[in-house]
Parts: structure tokens; C-alpha cells; sequence
């Protein structure tokens, strides 16, 4: 008895001594799937099938860090909203959120939302502040070996007749008047879309003396995604929509064979154009997730895009990389939208 007693007390004191060294159990995700969310900025259907590798190398990549999950599930939230809402409540894991989304749910009192990595993706060969500037005619062509953590906002005019007239004005160098624009029928996206909605929120602000979309006499109609907007200028149901810098280059393929257009590069302008806009992140929730796990995830996604497979899945979004970040490199975002509310 007293041999036996003595093991269990020598066995304590093992355990004692390595919980103060702050050795911990790591945490088993062996049984649970983790949700990985992409925001609707194009269909549905495109996204998923883009990203379908996502779920084998994900898995594989923690797998590797030592973390084995019970698998990795990728689905397209509805609205940028619904993909913060389900990091909130824990539905999602993580998601592929826009600067503007990320601060509106970070923000929400004991959130658990956390931002781990910034995008990074090639720098554009127009990069103006200046709308004429971007209205030669020619492609906007990227340069993948030039990287750049933002990119900007773009009010594009369509072929329509108010389209036309709006662009006339600014390629002739002339400066807009709230007159010019205020009724317009405008397509733009989910209030929390930083280049669908905030920035050019801010960009009406900043150049017609406070103005805001409220203002708009003529139509401001919230689309499903950067497609239905594009699709929306060529059959010219609006006359101005709201968009990503590269988003032309993303659809001049559809604009001739869809919308039977000849050249979106000649039959749309840009007539306005944002400030810079800090890249998408991905963010986490902490609802189901540990630090340790979460450091792993960071890391599995650096990896992932620098594989060839991994940049296939990352053209989705045309991110090229990605660079560790923490919430105050948000701040920008969060007072574009402080702004945009106002």
C-alpha cells in the first residue's frame, strides 16, 4: 500500500509540475468540420466550383501543422452580412470577409470575430485618382510581380443614354455637379461592400458637400453581386454602378457574349473614383476555435497560396498572397464607415 501510495504521489507531482510549466493539452479537432465562408461578389456557382480544392487543401495543410480536422465544408453565404452573422454565432469558422464587413461584426459587442491575414494581389496598370484617366480605351492589366495591400473603388457609367452624358462630362475634364448625378439610377451593393458601397458612399460625401445615397432622386438599387451590377449597366438598367478596380477585366468576356456588347473597355467609364481601400481579409471566429488552431489556419492559408493549386482556388477573389494583419490595421475601414453613417 504504501509503495502504491507513493507512485500516485510522485505521478501528482509529474502533473503538477507540467501544468505550471504551462504545458497544455492541444485541443482535438479530429471530429469537427470547419466551415470556411466566401461573400457573394460573383455567382454562387462560380465561387464554389473555384474554390472546391480549398477543402482537401486545407484539411491537409493543418493536418500537416498538427492539427487533423474532421474536415473543412466551403459554402457562399447569401449577403456579406449573413457570412458576419454566422462567425458571430458560430455557424462559420472562418470567411473571406471585405475590410468593411470584417469592422461592422467586429465591432458588435463581445464579438468574436478576429482578423488573421490580408490579401495581397497585383498592383493595376491604372491606378489614377483621376476618373478621365482611366478611360484611354485599353485594358487595365495587372502586374502580379508588383503586390499591393489595397486597391480602390470605381463609380463606372454604362450605355446609357444618362451614362453617356456623364461620361462626356468627365472626359472633357469638367467637374461634376450634384445636378449631374443625383438622378441617375444607381446600382450598388450591400451596405457593408467597401467598394460596392462605403467608399463610394464617402466619394458622394467628399464631392457634392455631404450628399449621401438617400439624396439620390433617381433609383439606388442594391444588387446580388458585382455580376447583376454589370449585367445592370449593359442592358442599361442603370446608369452608374459601383465596383472593384479590376471588376471590368472581370467581366469583358460576358459583356460581349452575354449582353451581345462589343468592348466594355469603350462602352463604359469610370466617373468617379474612391481612396484606397485596404484588401479583404480572412477572419475567424473564436465561437469554436482555439489560438493554437487559429495560428495553424494562418499559417495553412500563407502556404496554400504559394502553391500552384492554391493560387487556382485564390483567383476567386484574384488575391495572390496573403500577410499576417491584426485589427488596428482596419482602422482606415472602420472610419470610412463611421463616416459613411453619418
Amino acid at each position: 500500500m504504501k509503495k502504491l501510495l507513493l507512485v500516485f504521489v510522485a505521478a501528482f507531482a509529474v502533473f503538477t509540475l507540467s501544468a505550471c510549466n504551462g504545458e497544455e493539452e492541444v485541443k482535438d479537432y479530429s471530429d469537427q468540420t470547419l466551415v470556411v465562408y466566401f461573400v457573394p461578389s460573383r455567382p454562387a456557382d462560380q465561387i464554389l466550383e473555384i474554390t472546391a480544392p480549398l477543402e482537401d487543401l486545407l484539411a491537409d495543410e493543418l493536418e500537416a501543422l498538427g492539427f487533423p480536422v474532421g474536415g473543412v465544408e466551403v459554402k457562399v453565404s447569401s449577403t456579406y452580412e449573413a457570412a458576419g452573422e454566422a462567425l458571430l454565432g458560430g455557424t462559420g469558422d472562418i470567411a473571406f470577409l471585405p475590410g468593411g464587413t470584417y469592422v461592422a461584426y467586429k465591432d458588435v459587442a463581445d464579438s468574436p470575430v478576429e482578423v488573421i491575414l490580408a490579401a495581397t494581389r497585383g498592383g493595376l496598370s491604372k491606378d489614377s485618382l483621376v476618373a478621365k484617366d482611366w478611360n484611354d480605351g485599353k485594358a487595365t492589366d495587372s502586374y502580379p510581380g508588383f503586390q499591393v495591400a489595397y486597391y480602390k473603388g470605381l463609380i463606372i457609367a454604362g450605355p446609357s443614354t444618362a451614362g453617356v452624358a456623364l461620361a462626356a462630362k468627365v472626359n472633357a475634364g469638367t467637374e461634376l455637379v450634384w445636378d449631374d448625378v443625383k438622378d441617375l439610377n444607381w446600382c450598388v451593393r450591400s451596405a457593408t461592400s467597401s467598394s460596392g458601397y462605403i467608399y463610394p458612399a464617402i466619394w458622394l460625401q467628399e464631392n457634392f458637400d455631404g450628399k449621401t445615397f438617400a439624396d439620390i432622386t433617381g433609383t439606388v438599387t442594391t444588387t446580388g453581386g458585382y455580376g447583376d451590377s454589370m449585367s445592370s449597366l449593359a442592358t442599361e438598367t442603370c446608369d452608374v454602378a459601383t465596383f472593384y478596380a479590376d471588376a471590368r477585366r472581370d467581366y469583358a468576356d460576358e459583356w460581349e457574349t452575354d449582353y451581345e456588347k462589343t468592348d466594355i473597355w469603350t462602352e463604359t467609364n469610370v466617373v468617379g473614383v474612391t481612396s484606397n481601400i485596404m484588401n479583404d481579409t480572412i477572419s475567424v471566429s473564436t465561437v469554436n476555435l482555439d489560438a493554437d488552431i487559429i495560428e495553424a489556419i494562418s499559417q495553412a492559408f500563407i502556404n496554400i497560396a504559394g502553391t500552384l493549386e492554391g493560387q487556382g482556388v485564390m483567383t476567386v477573389y484574384s488575391h495572390q498572397g496573403y500577410i499576417v494583419v491584426d485589427d488596428s490595421d482596419y482602422d482606415p475601414a472602420r472610419a470610412a464607415a463611421e463616416l459613411a453613417a453619418e
